[in-house]
């Protein structure tokens, strides 16, 4: 019967991976909010909760941003170094307290949604309505 020969897993190419991983959910996330954005500006202030939702959309991309920069310096920090390990511990905290924020943020925009529909039928008058 055959050994198996296990490879010894390269800490610094895992990490590497997921982060590299994380990024891209971050850039879908980020594509979303884009899209929520522009959306919520196109439709004006005729939406109920117009400056709630510029707020916090603009907020959860900027953090995103940041989180991207803080990812691009964690891929570039080799924890196979121990010189790099404390900066990488830290800097990953730090991104873990951020996304955090940023998931609560779009919890929020998500409970007060960007239907606009409501609104706008407020404002008709019922003999703007044409019946067939």
């Amino acid at each position: 019967m055959a050994a198996a020969v296990h490879k010894a897993i390269d800490a610094n190419r895992y990490a590497s991976k997921k982060t590299l991983a994380q990024g891209m959910l971050d850039i879908a996330l980020l594509t979303a909010n884009a899209s929520q954005l522009k959306y919520i500006l196109q439709v004006g202030k005729q939406h109920e909760f117009y400056t709630l939702m510029v707020t916090l959309i603009s907020v959860s991309i900027v953090l995103q941003i940041l989180v991207g920069v803080l990812f691009v310096v964690l891929g570039n920090l080799n924890i196979n170094k121990e010189k790099d390990q404390r900066k990488a511990d830290v800097i990953n905290n730090i991104t873990t307290g951020i996304i955090f924020v940023i998931s609560l943020v779009n919890v929020i925009i998500s409970g007060f949604g960007l239907d606009a529909k409501p609104a706008l039928l407020q404002n008709l008058n019922r003999e703007d309505i044409i019946e067939p």
